[in-house]
Order: structure tokens, then sequence, then C-alpha cells
């Protein structure tokens, strides 16, 4: 060999300029290279901090529920007619009837048909469980006053909490005259307490008008696309013979007709957007306030007026609650509530809004932690909704799963590690394996589909097909992680049980896999967090039914809660939104839960060579 020797009069240029200016280009180009890290860190951090905050923000209305607490009376005549206490009967009886009287008596005067059924929807279908499962438990409780809370309905909830819309409430700062106590009444102020929200009103005119305007032009367009169509077909008639002549007839006088018709509406436009501007202009005169405009309603003597018509000077309305005197309101004791969302796009209208606050200033609303979230199961009522069958069927379904993959993948995996010849077969198993665990969830959902369910006939939409089915999406990656975990004992440990006298399998068995458990653990966790948040293969084999009744068994009809979560997404209420983001929270703490004991058991257990 020859040696090769550095000529010993080399040297470092380091003192040069263009040495020192390679220098700082490095170290610039480091500095820039750890600030593009810090960034895409950041920008993650940013995002995963926005989706987070937003499902928290969404989620948090979810966790509490509003109820009214009201004095109800166990009407015998009602409940148990025949007196026999027999709880089957009382269990059957119309509950919901006595509810209903007892929030009627809070308004007496509200005696309307349509009113009262108005007011019945208040509350919830399930407002009398908890006073039917008390007077059931205790037949005893038959003819008593009890004093029960009442569950309110998924609307009357979303208001309680200010959700659906922007509440203003501003103080009277004048004088207030008012005209009467019931009906219609007018409500006149010393001050300007209602020229801004005249102004305000004015200002929609306006916005309208410019709309309806922009509305004009676009019809005048279809107009005169409409007539040089008809001018060009005009021109090509002459040209024509026979029935191509008839025809040419018929387009040029649908073309007319339709260039009419889009004239006319550009002209209904235009008489509108003028009408909309006249009103806009004359700044002083009054206007009335149609349900498509935002509410202003007068909180005025103990009562609650609704604006129907509004000028600088005041207001004509309709009384929503009688007021208690029509004696003259003092500065600062009524007040102007504004609702911005106008009535027809509120699922709560004015008269609800009415009661409910007249219901708040007694006293009788009161808001508790929403237990029936966790304790209830699935229900078309946003209000009774809850998670408690999707907990328990994705605790069967990952059960099952957890019992057939890790026995199957842990042994499978030392097979593979440690028994195995390495020949072109167990290449290809190999092979197989790693390819498994890149296949996309659907696949296996439809090889669950064809196999259990169609072949096998087994239960649909029942834990055991969605743990058979989540067994073979999750056994590679066990299969993969185990095998990893024994790869990283060291081979010493083995060869000194062999050489003291042990098997094989004592090797592998009493030493190599005692070590190598902490990783199979941490493989086995993170698989199982993988299968509970799949959704894509349950849905293939039934588990995103409709299913109320909470599964009793591996083989009863269940559901998961990713598969719940995607059925409340779609539906439409706007109570269902806070209930999916709230389930959404739940499954996000299941899985921090499983990847940071994960975690845990890597670093409590892990052992460095």
């Amino acid at each position: 060999m020859t040696d090769v020797t550095a000529p010993a009069n080399r040297s470092v240029d380091v003192a040069t300029d263009a040495a020192k200016a390679r220098i700082r280009a490095r170290y610039r180009a480091e500095t820039r290279f750890r600030f593009y890290g810090l960034a895409a860190i950041g920008v993650t951090g940013l995002f995963l901090a926005v989706v987070l905050t937003d499902i928290f923000l969404k989620g948090m209305p979810a966790f509490t529920q509003y109820s009214l607490v009201m004095q109800v009376k166990v009407d015998p005549a009602e409940i148990d007619p025949r007196g026999t206490r027999d709880p089957a009967v009382i269990r059957a009886a119309d509950f919901q009837l006595l509810v209903r009287d007892a929030l009627r008596a809070e308004f007496p005067n509200v005696t309307g048909r349509s009113d009262r059924r108005t007011l019945d929807g208040l509350l919830s279908s399930g407002a009398s469980d908890l006073l039917r499962e008390r007077v059931v438990a205790d037949p005893s409780l038959v003819g008593q006053t009890l004093t029960v809370p009442a569950l309110l309905s998924d609307d009357a909830d979303l208001y309680l909490k200010g959700i659906g819309t922007r509440i203003t409430r501003l103080t009277g700062r004048g004088k207030a005259t008012v005209s009467g106590t019931e009906g219609e009444i007018t409500i006149l102020s010393t001050a300007d307490d209602f020229a801004a929200r005249t102004a305000e009103v004015k200002q929609l005119l306006s916005i309208q008008a410019r709309a309806e305007r922009q509305d004009a032009e676009r019809f005048k367009r279809y107009a005169a696309q409409a007539a040089a169509k008809k001018a060009d077909l005009e021109k090509t008639l002459a040209t024509q013979t026979g029935n191509n002549r008839a025809a040419v007839e018929a387009a040029i006088k649908a073309a007319g007709d339709e260039a009419d018709s889009f004239a006319q509406r550009a002209k209904q436009f235009e008489d509108d957007a003028a009408a909309l501007q006249a009103r806009f202009d004359n700044r002083s005169g009054s206007e009335v306030l149609t349900e498509n405009l935002p509410s202003l309603l007068i909180a005025i003597n103990g009562g609650l007026v609704k604006a129907v018509e509004i000028d600088n000077a005041g207001i004509k309305g309709q009384v929503l609650l009688p007021l208690q005197t029509a004696a003259e309101a003092q500065p600062g004791s009524w007040q102007l509530v504004t609702y911005a969302t106008p009535e027809s796009n509120r699922r709560v209208g004015d008269r609800e809004v009415a009661w409910l606050e007249r219901l708040r200033e007694k006293g009788v609303v009161q808001s508790a932690f929403n237990w029936a979230f966790f304790t209830s199961g699935d229900s078309r009522e946003p209000e009774l909704a809850g998670i408690r069958g999707a907990l328990i069927g994705s605790a069967l379904t990952l059960f099952v799963t957890l019992v057939i993959c890790v026995p199957l993948g842990v042994a499978g995996a030392i097979y593979l590690e440690e028994f195995a010849p390495k020949n072109r077969l167990t290449d290809l198993i190999e092979v197989n394996i790693n390819n498994l665990a890149a296949v996309p969830s659907i696949v296996f959902g439809l090889l669950g589909l064809a196999v259990f369910l169609n072949f096998f006939g087994l239960p649909r939409s029942a834990p055991l097909v969605g743990g058979l089915v989540l067994a073979l999406l999750v056994l590679p990656t066990i299969i993969i992680a185990s095998r990893a975990a024994l790869k990283a004992v060291p081979p010493s440990i083995k060869e000194a049980a062999l050489g003291v006298g042990a098997s094989h399998q004592q090797a592998i068995f009493h030493h190599v896999l005692p070590l190598a458990m902490p990783g199979i653990m941490t493989g086995t966790i993170i698989g199982m967090a993988h299968a509970l948040g799949e959704t894509a293969p349950l849905l293939m084999i039934g588990m995103l039914a409709f299913i109320v009744e909470v599964p009793s068994g591996i083989t009863a009809a269940a559901t998961v809660l990713p598969a719940q979560i995607y059925l409340w997404s779609d539906l439409p209420e706007i109570a269902f939104q806070a209930k999916t983001a709230a389930a959404i929270m739940v499954l996000l703490v299941f899985l921090f839960v499983m990847n940071g004991l994960a975690i845990f058991l890597r670093r409590r257990f892990e052992r460095r060579w």
C-alpha cells in the first residue's frame, strides 16, 4: 500500500476577504435554514391552534344545558285515575301534559291556540322524563306538587346561550311616554333614543335599493341579449321555407316574449329601487319594521313591546308582555333591545324571546352540566342526543380488535423475526405485510362487507364485524412495530441465554420478548388509536346507522364515535353543530390519552443499550 501524504506547505485560507465572505455566507445559510424550520413549526402550530380553538368554541355549548325549574302538580286524574299506584300504569301516563300546564300557568294571558302551541314549543319532547322517573320510582308522589327541571328545546337553549343572533341593548336616555299597557301602543321619548335606530333602518333601505338596481341592470342585459337573438332570427327568416320557416317564426316569437319578460322584470326592479331610495331620502319619515328587518324590542315598565313602526321621535308597537303601568318611564329605567338577525331568519321568534326573557327574570331558568350528553344514546332531538351508545360501541369494537390483532400480530412478528427461514416465501410475506400497512382503509371495509357479512352472514352494524375489519386494518402496523421492537433488543441477550443452555424458544420468550414488550405495547396502543379514529371501513359494514339503543354485546347493532360525528355533522339543526364539535373533543381526548400513554410506556420501560 502506498501512503498518501498531504503536502507539507498546505495551508487553510481563513484570513482573506474571500474566505471570510464564504464563512459569512455559510452562517447566513444556516440561519435561513433554522428560520425556515421554525417558521414551518410556527405555521403548523398556528393552524393546529386555530382548528382546536374553533372546535373548542363550537363544542363548549354542548356541555351545558338550560331547563326550567317549575312547580308541577302530579295530578292523579291524569297520572293514575284508578289509584292503582302501578308503576307500569304510571310510566305510560302523559307527564308531558303536566309540564305544559305548569309552563302555561306562568303566562295566563297566552290564551290563543296558536300562541299556546308556540309556548309549548319552548319545551323539549323529553321535558317530562325526569318527572316520570321520579314518580315511577316513588308512586307516593302522585297528588303532590314537585319542583323539577324541565328540559328546554334546542332552539330555546341556543337562544339562552346567546347563539344565533347578535343582541344589542341600549339604555333609554330620555323620558319615555307610553299610551297603554296592552295591544298596540306608542312610545315616545324626549331624547333622540330612536333616531340612531331609524337611521340604521334607512341605511338598510339604501342597501336594498342598490341591490334592486343591480338586479335591474342584469335583467336589462338579459333583455338586450334576447332582443339581439330575435333580430338575428328575423334576418335569417327570409331565407327559410316550409317547416324551417315555421320553426324560425316560433323561435322569433319565443325570443320576443323572453325579451319582454326580462324588460318587465327590469322595470319592476327599477320601480322598487326608486321607492326604496325615496324612503331613504325622506330621513324624517317613519318606517315599517317588517320581519325581514332586524327586530327592535322595548323593555319598559316591566313589559316588552315589539316595534312595528319607527321614526326619530318614537315607535308604534305590539305589546308582547303586558306593561305593569302606563306611567312615564324615567331615563335609564327602560331599554332598546335590537336583534340583528331578522325574525324570519331566526328559529326563535320575538314572542318566544319575550317569554324566555320573562322566565329568566323570574329566576326559573337554570343552566347545568349536560350529563345526558354522556349518559344518553342518539336521538333526532338535539337536546336529547348523547354519545353513550357510540362510546360503548367504540369500546366493544376496540375490544374485539385488541383480542384478535394483538396475539396474532405479536405471534406473527416473533415467527417472522426469530423462527421463519429466510427464503422467497418469507420475503413475499414481509413485502405483503408492508404493503397492507399502506392500503386505503376503505379496501378493508369492502373486504369485511364481502367476507364477514355476505359470505359468513355475520350481523350487520355489529361491533364483532367492526372489530374484525379493524383488526385486519391494524394487524400490519402491530406486526411491523413488534418486529422493530424485537430487532432493538441486542443480540447478546439471546446469545447469552443460548450460551447457558437455554433453547431457542426459551431464549426468545424468556429473555428477548420481555425486553421488547415496551416497544410492542407502544405499537399496539398507536394501532388502537388509529383504529379508534377510523370511519371509512365501518361505513361499508353498516355502522353508520341511526341507532338509539345502547349496545348490550358484540353482536348487537351499534355505531362508533367517528361514525356518530359524521352522522351529526350532516344534520341541519344548528344544535347538532355543537354536539358534533363536542363529540370531536371527546374523541381527541381519547386519542391524546392513548398516544400519551404510548409515549409514557416507551419512556418508562425503554432501555438504552
